[in-house]
């Protein structure tokens, strides 16, 4: 089968062996061919990764990205017959709308993947409201239209769907946790240069300031305490402009970006426990990968974290307040057995992610789809 995919993930397409790059790298043995449109970045062009994938990025601003969708695939479509063509939905989504438009009258059915909605469950801007209210419009369209929607989680993105009327037989779940146990695993000898990691990018979902009001919590009962942030974005000026007001200096470090997954690992390892005050995620993927890691994660409950942690069992769960996870913080301070047990069980809790196993469901699933649309 031949597979057309669009997204805004330019990574591969600029040469960067990340997350995608990973995920492809199975997910190609599952298709004769599997072609990608993607957004214009810095250093991105057309590649061929893996053999048979082909990145196609746009040599136009994202404005017109929707107009590039159905130039570049409708050419692509030209050449080749394909079973299916999947977009990954999000922001203001352009690449849905695009797609929307590539696949109308071309016999060829579409599915929308919805990995989080931007302001959901919790919205922190005026934009991040905005992208929520255009998300339910959106939702509510774009269902009558596609194969299925793909979400990556079962609680969160599920039920919003059912309350803007999606059909359950239009909701297809399918996991976005791919984990290379080989990559991803308990590494005793590193040290422990850290007793807060964060690893995700600066952006105002992540909840930065709350983790930050937090530490200047921790920082009165243990002075010394060390956070290491893993990530840039546009809020890292804010991010720094509050350390300093907080008085956070000599507790915080920005670590320098890794250059791969086995590098983000041996952070991971460095680190008491990973912290995630997200607003808004599909995964996350960092916390199930700190898991993995045996590095315990206390998380907001956001995304697939709400069926996945057990509050005190496998994890700990807080909710978007400073008090509350500075309590959660200084538990697992004190007490280091707990950490050591709460890291252990979250470990075992994600054995299920093996990325082999994930990966063929995920292409399986894909491959099922086409075969009973094109039965009914």
């Amino acid at each position: 089968m031949n597979l057309l995919m669009i997204g805004g993930d330019t990574t591969v397409a600029a040469g960067e062996d990340g997350a995608l790059y990973q995920m492809l790298r199975r997910f190609s043995a599952h298709w004769d061919r599997i072609d990608m449109i993607c957004p214009r970045a810095p250093g991105t062009q057309a590649r061929t990764v893996h053999g048979n994938v082909h990145f196609y990025p746009s040599p136009w601003p994202k404005l017109f990205q929707p107009w590039f969708i159905v130039r570049q695939g409708r050419k692509l479509m030209k050449e080749r017959q394909y079973d299916l063509v999947v977009t990954h939905d999000f922001g203001t989504f352009y690449t849905g709308i695009g797609t929307y438009f590539l696949t109308r009258g071309q016999g060829v059915p579409y599915v929308s993947e919805i990995h989080h909605i931007d302001g959901y469950p919790r919205a922190m801007t005026w934009r991040e409201k905005m992208y929520r209210a255009l998300a339910k419009i959106y939702l509510r369209w774009v269902w009558r239209h596609v194969l299925a929607i793909r979400v990556v989680n079962t609680v969160e993105v599920p039920e919003l769907l059912k309350k803007l009327g999606v059909p359950q037989e239009k909701i297809l779940h399918l996991s976005s946790f791919y984990l290379d146990f080989d990559v991803f695993h308990p590494m005793p000898d590193e040290p422990c240069n850290y007793d807060l990691l964060f690893v995700g990018r600066l952006a105002s979902n992540k909840g930065l300031f709350t983790l930050l009001d937090a530490l200047a919590q921790v920082k009165q009962t243990y002075p010394a305490v060390r956070l290491g942030i893993l990530g840039r974005g546009p809020l890292l000026g804010a991010v720094e402009e509050r350390i300093t007001a907080l008085n956070l200096g000599a507790n915080v470090t920005f670590i320098p970006r890794q250059p791969s997954a086995p590098a983000v690992a041996r952070v991971y390892n460095q680190a008491k426990m990973l912290i995630c005050a997200s607003t808004a995620e599909g995964g996350p993927r960092v916390t199930v990968e700190a898991m993995a890691c045996g590095v315990p994660v206390i998380s907001t409950p956001v995304g697939v974290m709400v069926e996945l942690v057990e509050d005190g069992i496998n994890g700990l769960l807080f909710h978007w307040d400073a008090a509350e996870l500075a309590g959660k913080v200084n538990q697992l301070l004190a007490n280091e057995k707990k950490c050591a047990e709460i890291g252990e069980r979250g470990r075992l809790a994600v054995q299920k992610f093996q990325a082999d196993e994930v990966i063929q469901r995920y292409a399986q699933g894909y491959q099922d789809l086409v075969r009973r649309s094109k039965e009914s």
